[in-house]
């Protein structure tokens, strides 16, 4: 059902679903692999040739999975769950991961739905009160012209007789099942009869019939982009929904607390407490000088002060590095046009004389301090205090398959490379000493390494 990666440019705790022509990344989170893509790929995997069960995790989920052990099992036989929910991404946090996505069925099963039409796939729904499937049926119609519903069934007198119920969704000839009868009853209804049904792609979808149907009010739009649906469904169902949002969130952050303190070795667990410690002190005690450089950039040139950059992270990850803005708007552009310029052997460019750098740019990398905003990185678990220095995409691509060991280590501000020389030390070196600390970190050795950095700071020894 799943393999480790095949390079070392993935995560050791990032595996492939492999379901016949599906192949998704998934990280474990609370014990189970959770696909970790965007609603698009996602989308085209569950269409894919072959036979799949899709359910979805969230917080609730994992509260009754912690008490259930046939909805656990039930789960464990999926061949994808999909991440519903801030809860989630909080609990893959916790063990420094980030998704890709939130693929709440609510927004991704009429996605799927919509691309479903396009080709030609017929869908039937099975769940809910007497006429919510009907209705539910109608407003999918109505939202996508030509979908194909070919059959609806309620999740009361209609799933009473389970035969009955299973020989009716096979005649109906559907190549999409949507289930919609809670948690957990829909995900061990779909594993136990998963050789009875004909459709060839089933999903456990929750409470999307009803909110079709018109039985439930979604939240506006701004709440859900801000990821506070469940705080909405709170506020319109306070007393069924108190025990699910109030109590259970609280629950489930803790036990996801506790996964992840067990999960994560101890040199990673103190390299965190660490860095939480000495960046959020240096956030607070450093806001004046950060303020005071904002206004040196903002007079010196136009532009934003703050300067965001794809970077490659641990494991091959991409995020936004930040950095206070050290050249003119237009230095990417001109980026390709100064390569042959490089006065660094190997793959990374670095040039003494880059005209793109404007004049405070110039102050701010002899003096290190357009490095400074990358503490907020550091709070936000996408670097560390100490590792080696985020690449570019580009440079990543181009790397020797040594090098790919340094994605194993969590990005840093400051290293070995930055204590020993910066930009003067060649590539190949540089990968030297960041698979070397890969291999020997210790909390005592990051500690003498950030001492050692303010003196390099100090003598600007290898920036520009």
């Amino acid at each position: 059902m799943k393999h480790a990666a095949d390079t070392e440019f993935h995560a050791l705790n990032t595996q492939k679903i492999q379901r016949d022509d599906c192949a998704l990344p998934t990280r474990e989170v609370i014990g189970l692999p959770v696909v970790d893509a965007t609603a698009q790929a996602t989308i085209e995997a569950v269409l894919a040739p072959g036979r799949r069960t899709v359910a979805f995790l969230n917080a609730h989920c994992a509260n009754v999975m912690a008490r259930d052990t046939s909805y656990a099992d039930a789960l464990r036989q999926a061949d994808m769950i999909l991440p519903d929910g801030i809860g989630v991404d909080l609990a893959a946090r916790m063990t420094g991961q980030r998704l890709t996505a939130n693929l709440n069925g609510t927004d991704f099963v009429p996605a799927l739905l919509r691309t479903a039409r396009q080709r030609g796939l017929s869908v039937f729904l099975f769940g809910g009160t007497p006429g919510t499937a009907e209705r539910a049926a109608d407003r999918l119609c109505r939202d996508l012209p030509g979908l194909r519903v070919v059959g609806t069934r309620d999740g009361f007198s209609g799933a009473a007789d389970e035969t009955a119920a299973i020989d009716a969704i096979n005649a109906s000839g559907a190549d999409i099942l949507i289930v919609a009868m809670g948690v957990p009853r829909q995900d061990v209804w779909l594993a136990r009869n998963a050789e009875r049904l004909a459709p060839r792609i089933r999903l456990g979808v929750g409470a999307l019939l009803d909110f079709l149907a018109g039985n439930v009010r979604r939240a506006p739009v701004a709440i859900r982009q801000a990821r506070c649906e469940w705080v909405w469904r709170l506020a319109i169902e306070p007393r069924r929904m108190a025990g699910r949002y109030l109590v259970g969130n609280a629950t489930f952050l803790a036990r996801a607390a506790l996964h992840a303190l067990g999960s994560v070795e101890p040199i990673a667990l103190r390299k965190r407490l660490l860095d939480l410690t000495l960046a959020g002190l240096a956030a607070v005690a450093l806001s004046p000088l950060l303020l005071l450089v904002v206004l040196a950039i903002r007079l010196d040139s136009p532009g934003s002060a703050l300067y965001r950059q794809t970077r490659v992270g641990k494991d091959g990850v991409p995020f936004s590095v930040l950095k206070f803005r050290s050249m003119h708007t237009d230095a990417e552009e001109r980026r390709a046009a100064l390569l042959a310029q490089s006065d660094r052997a190997g793959i990374c460019f670095k040039s003494r004389n880059d005209p793109r750098v404007t004049r405070v740019g110039r102050f701010l990398r002899r003096s290190s301090l357009d490095e400074l905003p990358q503490i907020f990185n550091v709070l936000r678990g996408e670097m560390s205090l100490v590792g080696p220095r985020p690449a570019l995409p580009q440079e990543v691509a181009a790397y020797p398959a040594q090098a790919l060991g340094r994605l194993k280590v969590k990005p840093g501000i400051t290293g070995l490379w930055q204590i020993s020389g910066r930009a003067d030390i060649s590539f190949d070196k540089m990968i030297d000493m960041d698979l070397a600390y890969g291999a020997s970190r210790s909390t005592l050795l990051d500690l003498m390494i950030i001492f050692l950095t303010f003196r390099t700071v100090l003598s600007g020894r290898g920036a520009y």
